[in-house]
């Protein structure tokens, strides 16, 4: 039996020679087998898995000797935490290593979606030539609104200030004398979460789904917003409403929308015909901090930490 499952896609190269070593079982699809899973950790000392993987429930009961759990990326909701706390499992997210991955993407999608020219390739082919229709936005002069301002949001709000945006964020985490609202190269704007949704251009989305978080962008915050803003989540699914997300774009009262992540993943054709006829939308699945560059930095963080947990009992 292996000492280490990996049931998500990593860099190869990671686990091959960062746990030389240990009896290593890597099947990037043994997510979607959830039988075999629960076979397979039944005697492993670790797991490593991506968000799709739920360690919980039957999976945590069947890993009777399960010490380590290694999360490539950051978000912990598909992690019973408290669980894995009460029988001594560490966690090991790996915290930083794909901040740029998503903050570049926050920037694309926002630039798409002002400039709203990216996306006509096929009437261009067919000879359409509707250029008076495509006369976009720019970023620059435009107001960033961060929800929450992390480690994702100060990268993305770096972004943004060097394109001439200017930037406010609300975090209640965040003290109001603390050296994040002054970095370097500028000045945020600290702001509640009313004033930020009315004010901004672009409002990105940099929260966990939490019990206070899900659906806080309602069909009420997003009739406060700009009928022009733009929205961009590449958060967590379930922060948005995604029935009343859709409602808005189609009614015209929102500029455009960018979304990552789902309430469901991976998105069912059922729940995505919501999302038809929406203009100006760009729906991705769950890829905004899953890179080349990122996925060698978030596969290397989560085998040392892993490896050096095992090698502890050694």
């Amino acid at each position: 039996m292996p000492d280490i499952v990996i049931s998500e896609f990593m860099d190869e190269a990671a686990w091959r020679e960062g746990l030389e070593g240990f009896d290593v079982l890597y099947d990037p699809r043994l997510v979607d087998r959830p039988g075999d899973l629960a076979a397979a950790v039944a005697e492993a000392r670790a797991l490593i898995v991506r968000n799709r993987t739920q360690v919980r429930g039957d999976l945590l009961a069947a890993a009777r000797e399960l010490q380590c759990v290694g999360r490539l990326g950051v978000g912990l909701d598909n992690i019973d935490v408290d669980a894995c706390k009460a029988r001594g499992i560490a966690v090991y997210p790996a915290t930083g290593a794909n901040d740029v991955s998503v903050a570049e993407y926050v920037i694309a999608a926002a630039m798409m979606l002002l400039r709203g020219a990216y996306l006509a390739s096929g009437e261009v082919i067919a000879g359409q030539w509707p250029r008076g229709r495509l006369m976009g936005r720019e970023m620059s002069g435009k107001r960033l609104g961060l929800v929450g301002f992390g480690a994702i949001a100060k990268e993305t709000a770096k972004r943004a200030a060097a394109l001439g945006m200017t930037v406010a964020a609300f975090d209640p985490f965040v003290p109001e004398n603390d050296a994040a609202w002054s970095p370097p190269w500028g000045r945020v704007e600290r702001q509640e979460l009313p004033d930020l949704l009315a004010m901004s251009d672009v409002v990105s989305l940099h929260v966990p789904l939490t019990a206070d978080t899900r659906n806080m962008i309602d069909a009420a915050a997003l009739e406060s917003m700009k009928a022009d803003a733009i929205l961009v989540n590449a958060a967590r699914g379930g922060v948005v409403d995604e029935a009343a997300l859709a409602a808005a774009l189609k009614a015209g009262r929102l500029g455009g929308a960018a979304l990552d992540v789902f309430e469901e993943e991976p998105l069912s054709a059922e729940r995505g015909r919501r999302f038809e006829g929406c203009p100006n939308l760009i729906l991705t699945p769950h890829i905004a901090g899953v890179t080349v560059e990122s996925n060698a930095r978030v596969s290397w963080v989560t085998v040392e930490a892993v490896r050096k947990h095992l090698s502890r009992g050694r």
